[in-house]
């Protein structure tokens, strides 16, 4: 099967798919179904038309009525054009059952670790939680948990801590996120790099970066 690659701002430009947002390496949407029973149908359709196109996304069915639908191409690590033709399926199968979106509740989760010998440590990290290694991370073969990566220093930091977490969302959120974890007593520790990350912390120093596709 041939795949065209397609860039976060090119998905982000096209019409008709406004119940997607670009998290991370893929596309995400989230829906209300209006029940339980209505959730599960309409995951029903969406494994028809994933068949169909033999592309099939990660599928997560919550109490009372929410259904979250995540698509890459595994094949090449990224988008392509065949995530677009499935989004636009799925959106439609969730209109004509009357399915609500929720684009801005789309979010990936990563652990960071600062070391200064990744390799070192990589394997502890890997065995303890039962992940699999790539590489460059480590990822719950079972794609509940969050993915976890190591920052590798030249010196070591003692003025704060190793660990920070990376909350990916949607580029039309980031702000209003931003400035809710700073009404909530956070700190803004850096917005060089902003719209690709900011630095926060929150009032004991701990970071958190919010993050989205933009500028990357």
């Amino acid at each position: 099967m041939e795949y065209t690659p397609i860039s976060p701002a090119d998905f982000s430009a096209l019409e008709g798919l406004d119940d997607w947002r670009v998290v991370l390496s893929g596309i995400h949407a989230n829906f209300r179904a209006g029940s339980f029973g209505a959730a599960a149908a309409l995951v029903t359709q969406i494994a028809a038309a994933a068949d169909e196109l033999v592309h099939h996304p990660d599928i997560d069915v919550r109490y009372p009525d929410r259904v979250h639908v995540y698509l890459t191409t595994h094949a090449t690590g990224g988008l392509t054009t065949l995530d677009v033709d499935l989004a636009r399926t799925i959106s439609a199968a969730a209109l004509a059952s009357r399915a609500t979106a929720e684009p801005a509740a789309a979010q990936g989760v990563e652990i960071a670790i600062d070391t200064l010998d990744a390799d070192r440590i990589r394997p502890f990290w890997a065995a303890v939680l039962g992940y699999r290694d790539t590489g460059d991370m480590l990822t719950d073969p079972l794609r509940f948990g969050p993915s976890m990566w190591f920052q590798e220093l030249t010196e070591p930091r003692t003025q704060r801590q190793r660990f920070h977490i990376d909350v990916s969302v949607p580029h039309d959120a980031a702000e209003q996120r931003v400035a809710a974890a700073l009404a909530a007593g956070g700190t803004m520790v850096n917005d060089e790099f902003a719209r690709s990350w900011w630095v926060l912390a929150d009032a004991d120093g701990n970071e958190a970066c919010v993050c989205t596709w933009q500028d990357r």
